[in-house]
């Protein structure tokens, strides 16, 4: 078995006893493949955390960075109360009709909305309506925009809010700094933002599985 094989059969282990797939997570991911969207949305392992992170805060309003066909989205917008919200920020009007038939078919179009459009247009909208702070902020779009969707997130969250910073290991890339990738580099300074800002505390998980060689970022806004 390669190393690959290894870390794919561990992560259908831990998805089988720990986070499996319901009906409608799995029509969600088989109808995002159906449509032609990449292959790219979290784990289930990975979905699995961000409801439980979603719990534990005790989060009554998450935004999402990054729709694709709503997997995450569904796994967040589980752990909100009756009266919660979660907005979605998605630049593909394809993939957005996607989600969005995906979040219906799970019960939440209630609780979720979806805005499309370039997220770096969205947010100064957003931040327009004077919404509440968000609780949690997951960040899982273009990575060369990372540092500014947290710079987005620190304006429209409080103090302890959670804000997640998804695929920041790049197979490694990240610590090379001969690398000039444009998504190495916005990961790059969202990483020296997360640890560098004075409102914020911060570390980064690696991880292997599914998704091969990869990563999180998890911070706390602390003022």
């Amino acid at each position: 078995m390669s190393e690959s094989q290894r870390w794919d059969a561990v992560d259908a282990y831990f998805a089988t006893h720990l986070a499996p797939d319901d009906e409608a997570l799995e029509a969600a991911l088989r109808d995002s493949e159906a449509a032609g969207l990449p292959p790219i949305a979290v784990t289930a392992a990975q979905g699995k955390l961000l409801e439980l992170l979603a719990q534990i805060q005790g989060a009554r309003r998450i935004l999402e960075v990054g729709t694709l066909g709503g997997y995450s989205t569904i796994r967040m917008a589980r752990a909100l109360p009756a009266d919660g919200r979660l907005i979605s920020l998605e630049y593909s009007p394809r993939h957005a009709e996607v989600a969005a038939r995906n979040i219906a078919r799970a019960g939440l179009d209630k609780v979720v909305e979806i805005r499309v459009g370039a997220a770096l247009d969205s947010l100064p909208r957003l931040a327009d309506e004077n919404p509440a702070p968000f609780d949690l902020v997951f960040i899982d779009a273009d990575k060369e925009n990372n540092p500014h969707y947290v710079e987005w997130a620190l304006k429209l969250t409080r103090a302890g809010s959670l804000i997640i910073v998804d695929n920041v290991v790049r197979g490694g890339r990240v610590a090379d700094p001969a690398d000039t990738d444009p998504d190495v580099i916005g990961t790059r300074t969202a990483i020296e933002l997360l640890g560098s800002h004075p409102r914020l505390t911060a570390t980064a998980i690696q991880t292997v599985g599914a998704k091969g060689y990869d990563g999180f970022a998890l911070a706390r806004v602390t003022s």
